[in-house]
């Protein structure tokens, strides 16, 4: 039977999400080693894959449960017994057959929180600190991303996706409790594309930033540090 898992994870010390053959150091390396040791042989397939230091608050996966692991409510307690603390179960639910963790997606929800002040040693690996920051032309610039676009130019190089046009269906800022909030909805995102987006709403102006979406700059372009991204929601 294939069930949904809901998780979080304090990305800091893994060297991402997507499991490697070279280092069981990932957050679905950690998954797939307590799994193993659960009796779950399994293959774990995630909505999608985070860098090196990025965090989820929501991140999904999918995997097929033998019949002896029918009550969902134990196994969540299990797993979180079982695994690191920087990695939390949220939910298990029962899914149909069809039901594929990536391709079954709808809408992605990324979050990226800055916080314009010095840096401190209690939010370094959560936070983007920057010395300041314009919060008005930065939710002005955001709206340039939003609609269908070849993001070509915001994609990591040596990529290997068949087509780097994606459609962000929301960009928005908002300042909470001190920090600035920056969320992105999109029917999908490329390698570091959000990271490369804030990296550009945070060096570049917007006639820069439009260049840059219709690949015609050759300007430089570097990805804002991956502390602060957060994989916040993804929807089906």
């Amino acid at each position: 039977m294939r069930v949904k898992v809901t998780l979080s994870y304090n990305g800091t010390h893994y060297l991402g999400s997507q499991i490697q053959t070279e280092t069981p150091n990932t957050i679905m390396g950690q998954m797939q080693k307590v799994l193993v040791q659960l009796g779950i042989d399994s293959k774990i397939i995630a909505s999608g894959r985070t860098d090196k230091s990025v965090h989820a608050t929501g991140q999904v996966c999918h995997f097929e449960l033998p019949d002896f692991w029918s009550d969902t409510i134990k196994l969540k307690r299990v797993l979180n017994e079982m695994l690191p603390s920087s990695i939390h179960i949220k939910y298990i639910s029962h899914v149909s057959d069809d039901f594929h963790a990536r391709y079954s997606a709808k809408i992605r929800t990324y979050r990226y929180i800055i916080k314009c002040s010095e840096s401190n040693p209690f939010e370094v690996d959560f936070v983007t600190f920057v010395s300041q920051l314009d919060i008005l032309t930065i939710k002005k610039n955001m709206q340039l991303f939003i609609g269908e676009h070849d993001f070509a130019s915001f994609m990591k190089t040596g990529s290997d996706t068949k087509s780097s046009v994606r459609e962000v269906y929301k960009a928005f800022a908002y300042e909470h409790k001190g920090y600035i909030v920056l969320n992105f909805q999109a029917n999908g995102f490329l390698r570091s594309q959000i990271r490369l987006m804030v990296g550009a709403l945070l060096t570049l102006n917007a006639n820069e930033i439009q260049k840059k979406l219709n690949n015609t700059s050759q300007k430089s372009l570097k990805p804002a540090p991956p502390n602060g991204l957060y994989l916040s929601k993804i929807s089906y």
